[in-house]
This record gives structure tokens, sequence and C-alpha cells, in this order.
């Protein structure tokens, strides 16, 4: 069934209007602990599963899970770009059990992505150290995590290109190939910039961060809101060339993880500066992703792509949405973030979990890692399972998050 972008759209905006409508203003706490019981439950139970099934996989887990075939993970001895999310899914696993083994898990994990502290060639540093490292010191204690995260970050500033005022996403840096080349998933890993601003003293860090950030604030978002995935530039000049695609479906559609990046993005980097340009444009995006979920509220690969909202599924979409929806909350005081988000997890608790299957590793199915690609349609997806533990744990144990990954505001 295809569906006009006109009646995509117009339905997205009248969703929006009614989901997030103007609420009064409130401290960031006062959404905590507004969850009916029933929810509570099913979230209970759902993280209860997932540490289940975490506990019985990670004895067998000797690199780092990508994706899965056939329901098993399959595995990278470096970590691609996702490394940072196993043993930031077993920290999680730690903070809601307290059970040790994942604590030493964790650790052995994350000690694997040490000779990653000085690959100068990939933009996500902040996606490997972040969930692993910085939340091994912030834990632990132990310095040597800081200084590893530390390094990670030098490594990632140098992919800083002065002239468009952007980090670069892809490619070696003596490589011109793709030199021009911005994605939305940046706003994720400028994180780990911040983090070294606060650690260090020296304002470098984060600066290069909110540069960034400005330029994909003035050149992301549509007017209603949507993201492509990719903004190209001149690399020597830094113009604008304009919007173009990778994983999502066009240059004009909206790749639904792309938009869940830029939603938590944009509210980590609220948190971390107090600009409230980050902060609204947080809130368009999140808007819009809002108003473009179908009623099982498991987003589509694509908001915008023509069989929608008739398509595959990526629930780790949905798992991010919500994280970045809570964080929204809790930064504006409105009750209808979290309502979305809770409705969220619940939606991927009852529908998207690999209950059903003796077989699974994993415990979050439905997940597509590159639909133009075909690779990985409706798998299991490492981060997915990060993201829905974090987003239960924002719910029932949002003091364990903070200490984990630094949930406060300047």
């Amino acid at each position: 069934m295809s569906v006009s972008r006109r009646t995509v759209l117009a339905t997205a905006a009248g969703a929006a209007a009614l989901c997030v409508s103007p609420a009064p203003a409130a401290a960031a706490d006062t959404t905590a602990g507004r969850t009916p019981a029933p929810t509570l439950r099913k979230l209970r139970a759902a993280a209860d599963y997932a540490v289940e099934k975490v506990a019985a996989v990670a004895p067998n887990v000797t690199a780092f899970p990508v994706g899965t075939k056939f329901e098993k993970w399959v595995y990278s001895q470096n970590g691609d770009w996702v490394g940072g999310f196993w043993p930031g899914t077993l920290w999680m696993a730690w903070l809601y059990s307290e059970e040790e083994a994942f604590r030493t898990q964790a650790l052995v994990s994350a000690r694997k992505l040490a000779p990653r502290q000085h690959d100068t060639g990939t933009h996500d540093l902040g996606f490997l150290f972040y969930p692993s490292w910085v939340t091994a010191w912030r834990l632990t204690g132990d310095e040597a995590w800081r200084t590893g995260a530390l390094r990670a970050a030098d490594s990632l500033i140098q992919r800083y290109n002065p002239r468009g005022r952007f980090i670069r996403a892809w490619g070696a840096l003596n490589d011109p190939k793709n030199a021009g080349r911005v994605i939305i998933d940046t706003m994720m890993n400028l994180d780990l910039l911040a983090f070294a601003s606060r650690q260090t003293g020296d304002d470098t860090y984060l600066d290069i961060a909110v540069e960034h950030a400005e330029t994909t604030r003035r050149v992301f978002p549509r007017p209603d809101g949507s993201t492509p995935h990719v903004y190209d530039f001149d690399p020597d000049s830094g113009a604008p060339l304009g919007p173009n695609t990778v994983q999502g479906y066009s240059p004009t559609s909206c790749w639904s993880r792309g938009q869940a990046w830029g939603l938590y993005g944009f509210t980590t980097m609220y948190r971390r500066t107090g600009n409230r340009d980050f902060l609204s444009t947080a809130r368009r995006l999140a808007d819009y992703a809002v108003g473009a979920l179908t009623p099982d509220h498991v987003p589509v690969w694509d908001y915008r792509a023509p069989q929608q909202p008739h398509d595959i599924k990526d629930a780790s979409a949905g798992a991010i949405t919500a994280c970045g929806l809570l964080d929204l909350s809790a930064a504006t005081g409105r009750q209808a973030y979290r309502d979305v988000a809770l409705r969220l997890l619940t939606a991927l608790a009852q529908t998207c979990l690999t209950k059903n299957s003796a077989r699974a590793e994993a415990v979050v199915a439905r997940c597509t890692r590159n639909r133009p690609a075909e690779d990985g349609i409706e798998i299991s997806l490492p981060y997915a399972d990060y993201y829905l533990l974090e987003g239960i744990l924002r719910v029932l144990r949002p003091q364990d998050v903070d200490r984990a990954i630094d949930l406060s505001t300047v």
C-alpha cells in the first residue's frame, strides 16, 4: 500500500500537535515516577527477560556483537562502530541485577577496545567509548578508563573541519573520499567531547562539539522537523552542498534511526551547554518522530519510505527514540514526551522481544540495519538491546542510569 507524502505529513503534524501540546513549565525532575503500575510491571518483566538472556549468552561472547544471522550473534574482533554497546549492555544488566559477573564481563569486554583509542579513521568514538570506558570510570573510579576515553576524544577532534565547522563522518583523514560528508548520527558522539572538556578543563573539545551541533542544527532539520541521513559539504571551502542519504530511502526521506540519533543527541547537547537552540531543535525532531509513529509504536525503518506505514520495522529506532524522549521530558518538564516514551518501551516489550525463540541470542528482534543495501533486514542489533535496557532503567532506576552516563544539566 502506498501513502502520499502529503497524507503522511498531514497525519504527522496532527498527531504531533495532539501528543506534545504545550504544558506548564516544570522542573526537570517533575516527570519522575509518573508511570502507571501496569506499565511498570511490563517494563520490569522485559528487564528481567533481558538480563536473563544476557546472563545466558555472555559467557560465550568473546568479541563484539554486530548483528544476528539466523538469530545468533555475528561478531567483530575490533568492535566496528558498535563495540561500546556490548560492555554497555553488561553495565546496564549489572545496575539492574547487581550480579557481579556482569561487572567483570563488562570490564573484560571494554578492555578489548583499547586499540581504538587512537583510531582517527572514524567519528564513532563516542559510540565506542562512552557506554564502555566512560561508564567504567564512572562506576569504578579507575583512572585508566578515564585516561583512555580522553585519548579517544583526542582522536575524534582530529576529524574536525574548521572551514565547514563539522566533524567528518567517514574515511581516513588523508582520504579525499567522503571528506565533506556529515551524518546525523554524529550528534551522539559529541558527548565524549563534552566529557573531555569537563575532565580536563580544556574548552577545545566542547567548542568543537558545539560548532558541529550548530552546523547540524542549521542544515539538517527541515521545516517540519524531519531530517536527512547525510548532508554534504565542500571539504575545501566548507560550503554546504545539500542533503543526501546512505541508510535512508532518499535524500528527502527521514530515516527513523537517524531521527532518533538527532533527537537524543540534541537533547544531550542542551544538557551539556544550556543552549536552548539545541533544546528547541530536539523538540522539533521529537515532534516529527512522534507524529510519524504508527499505532503499534514500533517505528518503520524510514518515516517517509513509499510503503510506510506498512513497511519493515526498526525496533532499534524505537528504543533510541524512547531514551531521547525520556531525556527531553526531564529537560522540558513535559509529561507528554514521557508518555510517548513509555508507549514505545511497552510496545517493544510486548511485540519485539525474542521470547518466542529458544535459539535467539539477542534480546530485541525486528531491527533493520541498512534497508537500501538489504543488509540486516529485521534482525537483532546490539544497540537495540543496549538502549532498551537504558530506557527501561531510566524509568525504573533513573539514579543508577545517572551513575553510569551522567544525566546532569548545566
